[in-house]
Order: structure tokens, then C-alpha cells, then sequence
């Protein structure tokens, strides 16, 4: 049973939401002014972990044909029948119950808008094989994360007036996922273009693609910049800004080196995760101080 839990928690990544679930809770701080409650505390984490685990297992469930002939992923969970895909649509269905029934238990806004990411996430996986902007869907997907936040809070929508901070900072997640994710996919250019799957290496090229990593950076730089100036500067927020650009640094002169399995994991995962925390941890710090 253990074994089969293991399995269950590898399949889905698990780890992996430490990506973007700072980014809901940063939205939920900046709509409170500082702390919210544990009661929302727990409704985002069962609401965001539920739909990050169902989108990574329609991932995998609608790619497992394609995973199953790349060298990379072909002793994936699925194409390697460590779980089968009934397991995987089981773990799917009970992620979306709990994702929405977590939804609902946070407010009525929240419920309305629930379908749209639970949408977003079930079509992403097939915009691969059509677009190389599916880097960019991807980045939506976790986008919705920050407005979350600030909705579990406020109970409303209204990006033209107060929201405006969250939203920017969506857009700025858009382009935080969509530059980590062309460096991820620095993996697969020859089996990309061997199998007509569209990501910016295989179109354009692997110099590209590190080019429109960097400049996707820079922008989700930039719109940090403009959501915490509408918020309010103080020390903390620079102090943050700081860290998180010395780690962005970091990351593309590690890719710039050099292109490798350990490099990318490196970049793609460790350095980002601090990237979010980091944000997190400055928006904690300088809305309850």
C-alpha cells in the first residue's frame, strides 16, 4: 500500500506544486493586507493541490503514446504500467472533486469561476501537438493562481479596480511558466521535430528558444515590478525583487553554459521553486509587518 502511495505521489509530481501555489497565497495576503485566516489557508491548499494533481494526470493520461516513444519518458508511470490508466483517471476524478468541492467551501465566486483553470488544464496537453504558444497556455494554467488567492479573500472580481495587482501578477506568472518551460523542453528538440510536436526549440531553434526564455524572464520581471509599485513598495518588496533577479541570473547563465539533464533539473526546478518562495516570503513579510 505504501509502495502504491509512493507510486501514486511520483506520478503526479507532487513536489511540483511548490511552483505556483506561493503565488495563491500571495494573492490571498495582498487582498487581507496580511494574514487571512487558517480556514482559507487550508481551502487554497486542497483547492490548488486538487487541480494541479488533475491537470498533471490528464498530462500524462493524454500524452502516455507519446511519452511511451521518447527515450526521456518512456518509463513514465503510464507507458511503463507502474499504475494503470484506470488508477490514473481515478486519481483525476478524485483531484477535480476536491479541487471543486474545495472551491465551493471557500466562497460563491470561486465555485462560479472553478470550471475555467479545471478547462484550461484538460486542453492544455493537446495544444502541443498543434502550437508552440502551448508554452504559454501552460504559463495560464498556473496564472490563475494569485486572482485565486484574492477571490478566496474578497469574494469578488473586478481587475479594472483593486484587482488590478493580482491580475498583473497573472500575467506575469504567464511568462514566469512559459521561460522555464522553452528552457524544459531544451530536453526533446530532435524527438519534437521527429514527431511534429511544437515547442520553441524544435520551431526555431535551441538559440531561440534560450533568447525567448530570457526575454519571457525579463517581462515577468518587469510586471513585478509594476504590480508592487500599484501595491506599494517598502524595503522588504525591493529586498525580494532583488533575490528573485539574482536567482533568474542564475538560472539562464546556468542553461547559457551548458545543456544537460542536470542542468535543466537545476534550473527548471530548484531555482525556480526559490523564485516563488522567495516572492511569497516578501509578500508575507511586507504586508504583515
Amino acid at each position: 500500500m505504501l509502495h502504491k502511495l509512493r507510486l501514486y505521489a511520483d506520478f503526479i509530481k507532487i513536489e511540483h506544486t511548490l511552483f505556483a501555489l506561493p503565488f495563491a497565497y500571495a494573492g490571498a495576503l495582498l487582498a487581507a493586507e496580511g494574514w487571512f485566516g487558517w480556514r482559507i489557508f487550508i481551502l487554497i491548499l486542497t483547492a490548488f493541490t486538487g487541480l494541479r494533481t488533475a491537470a498533471m494526470s490528464f498530462n500524462r493520461i493524454i500524452d502516455r503514446e507519446i511519452d511511451a516513444k521518447n527515450p526521456r519518458t518512456m518509463y513514465r508511470h503510464l507507458p511503463a504500467g507502474l499504475i494503470s490508466l484506470r488508477e490514473a483517471y481515478t486519481i483525476a476524478t478524485i483531484s477535480l472533486a476536491v479541487y471543486f468541492l474545495s472551491a465551493y467551501f471557500i466562497n460563491e465566486t470561486a465555485f462560479l469561476l472553478s470550471p475555467i483553470p479545471a478547462i484550461t488544464a484538460y486542453v492544455y496537453p493537446y495544444l502541443k501537438r498543434y502550437t508552440c504558444l502551448s508554452h504559454f497556455v501552460l504559463g495560464l494554467n498556473l496564472a490563475y493562481a494569485p486572482g485565486g488567492g484574492w477571490v478566496s479573500v474578497t469574494n469578488s472580481v473586478d481587475i479594472f479596480g483593486s484587482e488590478f495587482v493580482p491580475f498583473i501578477l497573472g500575467i506575469a506568472v504567464i511568462f514566469w511558466v512559459a521561460g522555464f518551460d522553452m528552457i524544459y523542453a531544451l530536453q526533446d528538440v530532435e524527438f519534437d521535430k521527429k514527431y511534429g510536436l511544437h515547442s520553441l526549440p524544435a520551431h526555431f531553434g535551441e538559440e531561440f528558444a534560450v533568447l525567448a526564455s530570457e526575454t519571457s524572464h525579463a517581462v515577468f520581471f518587469l510586471l513585478l515590478l509594476i504590480s508592487f509599485a500599484a501595491y506599494g513598495f517598502d524595503a522588504i518588496f525591493k529586498a525580494g525583487l532583488v533575490i528573485i533577479a539574482i536567482l533568474l541570473v542564475i538560472e539562464h547563465y546556468i542553461v547559457r553554459t551548458g545543456v544537460d539533464e542536470k542542468r535543466i533539473q537545476i534550473s527548471f526546478f530548484y531555482l525556480n521553486a526559490a523564485i516563488s518562495a522567495t516572492l511569497l516570503l516578501s509578500i508575507a513579510i511586507g504586508t504583515i509587518l
